[in-house]
């Protein structure tokens, strides 16, 4: 899974359509940021929520609750966009789909510190990532507090999201598609994985950026087109090789 399917982006665009067609620029040039932040943070906590108030806490219900708040977020935002101002419609599609259009100087340090963010979370913690390699039972025999991890790898990953998101909008499947493809390169251990998965992550980013841009001149496409389209192809691609 990735943050588009937990339901983190869901929530960061929401907060952000809610500014545009609702609330209006309160803070001037952050309010879109500080929207997009706060509700990608909701959206992490709902799910934790809901993964602490059910039995057992294993990877399959943080998806489902995850699911359940990115269906909630969309229904939300759907509703804040024919209740607003139809006017917004443009900026709205560029926060629910995304793109690098809004990409400045200006910006780029939020950019880089929720790439950071998570990037030294993962370096750090890579050998509790490996145990997990083994199952969840032979990880906490190895010492790694599983439930723990869970829950502060799942919060790291919405603060990265929610950063990232109040700066290009939702852009989805490339956090679904890149390890997959990584780790036949890097292998399965996770500091080479996660160094592989950076590079590789920004090169399909740039590439479908540079799609969107050309395919449809002049205008612009919004980038979750290009990613999307291409993460649908490759779950089924997946799901057929595994069949065979």
């Amino acid at each position: 899974a990735d943050p588009f399917l937990f339901g983190l982006s869901s929530g960061a665009a929401a907060g952000a359509v809610s500014v545009i067609t609702v609330f209006g620029d309160t803070f001037g040039i952050w309010t879109l940021p500080v929207a997009a932040f706060t509700g990608g943070m909701l959206a992490a906590a709902i799910v934790l929520l809901l993964v602490s108030r059910v039995r057992g806490q294993g990877p399959e219900r943080l998806i489902l609750s995850g699911l359940a708040v990115s269906f909630l977020f969309t229904a939300l935002t759907n509703y804040l966009v024919f209740a607003g101002d139809q006017r917004a419609a443009h900026s709205v599609l560029f926060w629910t789909m995304g793109g690098l259009g809004l990409a400045r100087w200006d910006n780029i340090g939020l950019a880089a510190l929720g790439a950071a963010i998570i990037l030294f979370y993962g370096l750090w913690n890579h050998r509790r990532f490996d145990a997990f390699l083994a199952g969840e039972s032979a990880a906490e025999s190895l010492g790694v507090p599983v439930a723990r991890m869970r829950r502060t790898t799942f919060f790291i990953a919405a603060l990265a999201t929610a950063i990232l998101v109040a700066v290009a909008g939702v852009i989805g499947f490339v956090g679904l598609m890149i390890p997959h493809l990584s780790r036949p390169l890097a292998g399965p251990l996770h500091w080479r994985l996660i160094l592989a998965c950076a590079l590789f992550g920004a090169i399909l980013l740039l590439a479908s950026d540079l799609l969107a841009r050309t395919l449809l001149p002049p205008q612009e496409l919004p980038i979750g087109i290009i990613t999307s389209s291409l993460g649908a192809f490759f779950v089924v691609t997946l799901l057929m090789r595994n069949k065979l």
